[in-house]
């Protein structure tokens, strides 16, 4: 379908003001509200249609959007409407209006890299309301498969809203545009290892963020599936045998030669002994080892003062 069939201003209850950006899997726009003048992000998604209609896990997944946007947590974007645009052939086009906030986390850290950081207190509070939101997505049993910077809005008083979760693991809209390569720097090894995963995916993701907001660039920058793990047993060292998975993996456990880890302190000497310990407990090999988002809420990062460096 021809991505300009279908706009904001083809609706008649919004006013297109600007394409925040254009993936493979559709557009994200900048709109105005015309009934209440409010300024809103519409994610407009493709849906392919089965001769039974909108496909049953589609209407789920809505379902599970509004159900949660009625609780209105604060650190889970908001979910205003969904509203039904063109049909042609097998396609219909949708559009989610969600609030509008004006940027991502990445933009925010890419801005303190030239003011020479993120205040150690601004951090934990931010570490906080991540972990807030990821806690209670689990606690609806979702689990969001692709936190990253670039997926977590901050809003202009400095809170954290997570997006792009549900309907995001079918059509994975982003606020801008990155490559491919940067989703894996958050991916969890059971990811990488073609295993089966769970909630931990997302607490493994969170680790890697909470690490970036003190070292204000990625911790691991792998270029492929097996450089990534690399990279991971560079800095975290490499899990004993014992610890590797029993299962089939697409990579053998003696692929990687690490001699000497660098560990975490070197490599972000300004990162404070309690939030080295969470941090650690949330980049555990294990994911049935790695810490809970409750109980890294309940972490002594977040109950003693933090230490400036």
């Amino acid at each position: 379908m021809d991505e300009k069939q279908t706009t904001p201003s083809d609706m008649k209850g919004y006013e297109e003001l600007l394409t925040i950006g254009r993936g493979a899997y559709g557009t994200v726009y900048k709109a105005r509200d015309k009934n209440t003048g409010n300024i809103v992000a519409l994610k407009k998604v493709v849906v392919s249609l089965t001769e039974d209609g909108i496909p049953k896990n589609t209407l789920r997944e809505i379902s599970l959007l509004k159900q949660l946007d009625g609780y209105e947590h604060p650190n889970i974007v908001r979910l205003f409407d969904i509203c039904h645009g063109q049909q042609k052939d097998k396609e219909l086009i949708m559009f989610l209006v969600f609030e509008h906030v004006e940027q991502d986390l990445s933009a925010y850290i890419d801005k303190a890299v030239s003011k020479g950081g993120i205040p150690t207190m601004i951090i934990r509070d931010m570490s906080r309301e991540i972990l807030n939101g990821v806690d209670f997505l689990h606690s609806n049993r979702i689990v969001h498969r692709d936190l990253k910077p670039q997926n977590l809005l901050v809003s202009n008083d400095g809170h954290i809203k997570l997006a792009d979760f549900g309907l995001a693991k079918t059509y994975d809209f982003e606020m801008q545009l990155t490559s491919v390569v940067v989703t894996l720097w958050y991916r969890a090894p059971e990811v990488l290892l073609g295993l089966t995963y769970a909630t931990p995916v997302d607490i493994w993701s969170v680790g890697c963020i909470i690490a970036e907001l003190y070292k204000l660039s990625p911790l691991f920058c792998g270029t492929s599936e097996g450089d990534q793990l690399n990279t991971i047993f560079k800095i975290l060292g490499k899990p004993s045998r014992d610890e590797w998975p029993k299962e089939n993996v697409c990579v053998k456990y003696d692929s990687f030669e690490i001699v000497d880890a660098s560990g975490l302190a070197q490599m972000i000497p300004n990162l404070c002994s309690n939030a080295e310990d969470l941090v650690l407990s949330m980049l555990t090999f294990d994911p049935t080892k790695r810490i809970r988002a409750l109980d890294a809420l309940n972490h002594s990062y977040f109950t003693e003062e933090p230490l400036n460096t």
